[in-house]
């Protein structure tokens, strides 16, 4: 089994989803305008009215909160390390590279998911790629293959990681044995879920701005200790990319490729552009503008704060510290919490534990989220299924708490590169409708209009659309 997973992992994130992700990138980049870089201070306008929000859904700042809530995690702490400790400085490179490319697949993924939500049989806004591939590409055989790669994926699978990256940093920094963690974790989560997508939302809308502002400010006071080293560290980041700093070895071929599949595959992993999670929450959303494509900018913003600051962050406290040792085997959530330590003393340990035990709870509850909009579209909220579902979760959390997980990280890569997979093809065959959206969207701006969606202008789409909706009955 270990052989036939490995084998999968390394075919897909060796060759296909690496070129599919920065081929798929780069054209919504291209086709957009490169509109992550033209409009990048429209992301933040956006959020000046992100409070609005209706019966249906949360507000946009509620969805921009559980989407960082699932995108920062372990990811951002943990596979940061990684990626430097496998793939050298450069990996953070690649993983900057695949952020800013992949910020374009973001807006693109989370503006169909808007445009093709519906109604569940409470009245609550669903949506996200199942949706856009059944009623976008007539496609639900492909939404149900892409729902279950989610729900193995996010709902079981990287629970159980995230419980074991917390697991692990509690018993290193205060010794708490494993299954108490995994208790206390059951306890919180289920409180949470239970309560189910609204009380998910106003969790993260507390939380995550806090863990976030927290975690980066910290980073600067390391960034502030060493600033003379700052240029010489970017320097090596960049060099590294490229095979330069073993230029003289002969391992240059080899050096460039680790770091490239290391970022990429830390990258997608920590922001989740192209994966078709991210647009599950941004269904969920009443957006303000009014237009579908308001909540594209939002979850841009998402991969922006994720990737190119707080995972930065982490490489900075890292490759400013001397405690990245290869061969060493010291990685992972370890590596960052000697970094620290190194910096600001025993602290660091205490804060680095702390750190992850909010990214990665907030994580769980966000990744539930995700799991229960894909269960919803298999089961239409059968409730006894949803708390079969939710109990089946809840002991994932505990196993990953108190288990060995090398098998289940390898089977969350690649139940992840085949929900990738899955959604690029979605977005790709439905890229012209979020093209057309864009142009849309934005002629109403240069013309000083505020943005509103009337379907009526896309006759072509209006079948595909769920009657009242869009069409101003709930406006």
């Amino acid at each position: 089994m270990d052989n036939i997973i490995n084998f999968i992992n390394d075919l897909m994130w060796g060759t296909v989803l690496v070129y599919l992700l920065i081929g798929v990138g780069l054209m919504f980049t291209i086709r957009l305008g490169f509109i992550q870089f033209r409009h990048f201070g429209h992301m933040f306008s956006v959020l000046r009215h992100s409070r609005v929000a209706d019966t249906s859904g949360i507000s946009s700042f509620q969805a921009l909160c559980t989407g960082l809530a699932a995108r920062v995690g372990t990811g951002n702490l943990a596979g940061v390390a990684v990626a430097i400790y496998l793939g050298g400085p450069g990996a953070i490179f690649w993983m900057w590279m695949i952020a800013l490319i992949g910020m374009a697949t973001a807006f693109v993924e989370s503006t169909l998911a808007q445009l093709y939500k519906v109604r569940d049989d409470k009245g609550i806004y669903r949506g996200g790629p199942a949706y856009y591939m059944e009623r976008g590409l007539g496609a639900r055989w492909m939404g149900v293959m892409f729902s279950l790669f989610l729900i193995l994926a996010f709902g079981l699978v990287f629970n159980a990681v995230q419980a074991n990256s917390i697991s692990a940093a509690m018993t290193e920094a205060f010794a708490v044995p494993t299954w108490a963690t995994g208790l206390a974790l059951v306890l919180l989560t289920g409180l949470i879920i239970f309560g189910g997508i609204r009380a998910i939302a106003r969790f993260s809308e507390l939380v995550v701005p806090f863990m976030a502002l927290a975690y980066i400010l910290m980073a600067l006071v390391v960034v502030l200790m060493h600033l003379p080293q700052l240029p010489g560290v970017f320097l090596l980041v960049v060099k590294s990319a490229f095979g330069l700093e073993q230029a003289g070895s002969g391992a240059v071929g080899y050096a460039i490729s680790q770091a490239m599949m290391q970022g990429i595959k830390r990258g997608l992993f920590s922001n989740e552009a192209g994966m078709g999670s991210a647009p599950n929450t941004a269904a969920t959303a009443s957006p303000y503008p009014p237009h579908p494509a308001s909540q594209g900018y939002v979850q841009m913003l998402g991969v922006f704060l994720d990737t190119l600051v707080i995972c930065t962050a982490t490489a900075a406290i890292v490759l400013l510290s001397d405690q990245v040792q290869p061969g060493s085997g010291v990685t992972g959530i370890a590596l960052t919490q000697k970094a620290l330590t190194s910096h600001i003393g025993g602290f660091g340990n205490y804060f680095i534990a702390i750190s992850l035990f909010f990214f990665a709870f907030t994580s769980i509850v966000a990744n539930y989220a995700y799991a229960e909009n894909n269960l919803i579209f298999l089961e239409h909220n059968h409730l006894a299924g949803m708390t079969l579902f939710r109990l089946f979760v809840l002991g994932m959390v505990m196993f990953g708490a108190v288990g060995e997980l090398p098998l289940v990280w390898a089977m969350a890569d690649v139940s992840m590169a085949l929900m990738a997979v899955t959604n690029l093809v979605a977005i790709l065959l439905l890229s012209g409708v979020a093209i057309k959206l864009a142009k849309d969207y934005n002629l109403q701006r240069d013309s000083g209009r505020l943005p509103v969606f009337d379907v009526n202008k896309f006759p072509e789409l209006k079948q595909q659309i769920e009657p009242g909706i869009w069409d101003g009955q709930d406006r």
